[in-house]
């Protein structure tokens, strides 16, 4: 079991530096609401991992990944969920918020700000689901059980997440500060914005 983990922690942490829906949202509320609105974000993305994590372990994922229906209706609401952030980030760039307390408002959370940005984020996702699904039972060793396993290596794929926005938000500072300038905020959010878009589109056809 100790190969096989250490073995999976290596996968693992190579699909975790990949950049994805979960890096640009965070990354996007960095830049609009600043460390706190990002470290929100993070435990969100973080919760929204345990949830497939348990899925993926209890046999829930397997149901989703077998259930066409259940697919194509979870891919099309989180694909229109990127969409929806991808539109108001390029909508936004003309008029980038600076990077106060103001942006953490009780009044100006929405579900493309904090917690909620990313628990959507990776709820909506139903591949998160299915990578989960097909991805953790191929480091299980011979005579474990499954569900334990997958338990584990869930687990050591959420700290591994963890560590890495760990690391993103140690240098959120430099970050913050190079991100003040406007015509750089501008370009980010239209960048980010379509990456989203991107993001969404690929996941209503796939």
């Amino acid at each position: 079991m100790l190969t096989a983990s250490v073995t999976f922690a290596v996968a693992a942490s190579l699909i975790v530096l990949l950049p994805g829906p979960d890096t640009l949202v965070v990354l996007r509320n960095l830049i609009r609401g600043g460390r706190r609105t990002a470290a929100l974000t993070v435990a969100g993305v973080l919760s929204g991992l345990t949830v497939w994590v348990a899925a993926a372990a209890f046999g829930l994922a397997a149901l989703l990944h077998a259930s066409e229906d259940a697919y194509a209706v979870l891919r099309v609401v989180g694909a229109c969920y990127l969409l929806w952030l991808g539109i108001q980030t390029w909508r936004s760039r003309s008029t980038p918020e600076a990077l106060t307390a103001d942006a953490l408002k009780p009044g100006r959370r929405w579900l493309g700000r904090g917690f909620g940005a990313g628990l959507a984020t990776d709820l909506l996702n139903p591949k998160v689901g299915v990578f989960f699904v097909t991805f953790l039972p191929g480091f299980v060793p011979s005579g474990v059980s499954v569900g334990s396993a997958s338990l584990a290596f869930g687990a050591i794929f959420v700290v591994e997440t963890a560590v890495y926005f760990t690391v993103l938000l140690f240098l959120a500072g430099r970050i913050t500060r190079w991100m003040r300038d406007t015509t750089i905020r501008r370009w980010l959010d239209a960048a980010t914005g379509t990456v989203l878009i991107g993001f969404g589109l690929r996941l209503a056809v796939e």
